[in-house]
């Protein structure tokens, strides 16, 4: 599980995938998150722009990113 701490209060999804290294761009960030595949807190998110907060939790292809203050 990777674990992203916050600077600021929260980050949005498209830039936690990247700085996980789930993915290479926010190119392929937008096609993953529109294609369904992401999933934050257990339901799946089609919102590129989603802010996350401590205490989410964010699933993609078998990974896990875990988002902390």
């Amino acid at each position: 599980m990777e674990v992203i701490h916050l600077r600021e209060e929260y980050i949005k999804l498209g830039q936690a995938l990247k700085a996980a290294g789930l993915v290479s761009s926010g190119v392929e960030a937008k096609e993953a998150i529109a294609g369904g595949s992401v999933m934050v807190n257990g339901a799946v998110q089609l919102q590129r722009g989603k802010k996350l907060y401590e205490g989410d939790l964010v699933s993609y292809q078998g990974q896990e990113i875990r988002i902390e203050k």
